[in-house]
């Protein structure tokens, strides 16, 4: 049985034999399967009226547990403040989160869950993480374990050649 990347690979091969495919085996599937999860992941944060952004945001201000900057919730969320500016704009909007200008500096927001956005995400973890068990449901515990470990090590190695991207 062969993946859509290895076919892929495989006419490379074949249309030009010169070219060496192979990091596409890692890339390509990486990528493909990046797609497919966000794919899947919509699904169950739907019937919440959650986007998964919007559920990054709120976990990442449920597991701080106490109010952050806006610049630091990008950092937490992998976003850009201008999408995290957006996103808390929407959620403030649903009072999920508050925002609490800075007393010495008015530039500066402070932001929190409010007590429906904290009650809305405990709600929501348990149904995500379920589901996205069920995902991977196919692989067993070794699976699962060597596989998060290499993707570990894939990481740190990427943070640290593309980290400032």
């Amino acid at each position: 049985m062969e993946d859509v990347v290895a076919r892929v690979m495989r006419q490379w091969r074949e249309v030009r034999p010169e070219l060496d495919p192979e990091p596409m085996g890692v890339i390509g599937r990486l990528n493909r399967c990046a797609l497919l999860l966000q794919q899947a992941e919509e699904t169950p944060l739907a019937r919440f009226g959650l986007t998964r952004p919007e559920f990054d945001i709120l976990t990442a201000l449920r597991r701080v547990d106490h109010e952050i900057t806006p610049g630091r919730l990008a950092r937490e969320t992998f976003a850009s403040g201008a999408a995290v500016t957006k996103r808390v704009r929407a959620l403030e909007e649903r009072g999920l989160v508050a925002r609490r200008p800075d007393a010495r500096d008015r530039r500066v927001a402070h932001l929190s869950l409010t007590d429906e956005g904290g009650a809305l995400i405990d709600e929501v973890l348990p149904a995500q993480l379920a589901h996205e068990a069920s995902v991977l449901s196919a692989l067993d515990d070794g699976t699962r374990a060597d596989l998060a470990d290499n993707l570990s090590r894939l990481l740190i190695v990427l943070e640290g050649r593309l980290g400032g991207l």
